[in-house]
């Protein structure tokens, strides 16, 4: 399946809640979901009785479309988390945590998932001063990831690194917006990550 070229906003309003696939525009009152909450399509308003299996595909594909990624590397991955020890939804949030485009995102370096997965395809971080182009790359504790010096004179990334300093970036990150900089203290935990998932539902839908 290719990637999701359409209307973003009409993810939000289909999952029912806000995935700040659109930066800015999702916290001003311009936000599709805000405006019209109903579910897209002809029957969107209509009151439809939501059975468990439709609970748990809705929270895999608001889960998956949070991070963007495709369906193939959202099973690679719960694959992957199912392997190691521990509970396997809070592994499989962990390891989405440590995408470098989400990395990126989470730095305050990008307005969205979105932005930061193209940020990281031309080439505009760096990986222990490696420069990396692959936004799937998954990052180690004690990894330092940074604005590619050539680009760190853009007014793009000026103004990047003045929105990063006024945000809190999370406790697993340690971010020098300044120095264009961040690096993986620890790996993240799942208390770390903010956003509303049920990830044992994931897990259910994966299990049948």
């Amino acid at each position: 399946m290719a990637r999701y070229t359409g209307p973003v906003c009409r993810l939000c309003r289909r999952e029912g809640t806000k995935l700040f696939l659109k930066g800015d525009r999702c916290t001003s009152g311009k936000c599709a979901l805000d405006r019209r909450s109903t579910a897209p399509g002809q029957h969107g308003a209509a009151n439809k009785k939501v059975r468990e299996y439709g609970m748990q595909l809705r929270e895999k594909q608001k889960t998956r479309r949070y991070y963007g990624v495709l369906e193939k590397q959202f099973v690679n991955y719960f694959e992957e988390a199912d392997r190691k020890e521990g509970m396997t939804g809070e592994n499989l949030i962990c390891l989405l945590e440590r995408r470098l485009d989400n990395v990126v995102y989470r730095m305050g370096f990008a307005a969205s998932h979105k932005e930061a997965r193209q940020l990281v395809l031309h080439g505009h971080f760096t990986v222990n001063g490696k420069k990396v182009n692959i936004p799937s790359l998954i990052v180690r504790a004690g990894d330092v990831i940074a604005v590619k010096e050539t680009s760190r004179s853009s007014e793009k990334f000026k103004a990047l690194a003045e929105a990063a300093a006024a945000q809190t970036a999370p406790k697993w990150l340690e971010v020098n917006a300044e120095a264009f900089t961040a690096k993986v203290a620890t790996l993240p935990a799942r208390e770390d990550v903010d956003f509303d998932f049920n990830e044992q539902l994931i897990v259910e839908l994966y299990s049948k």
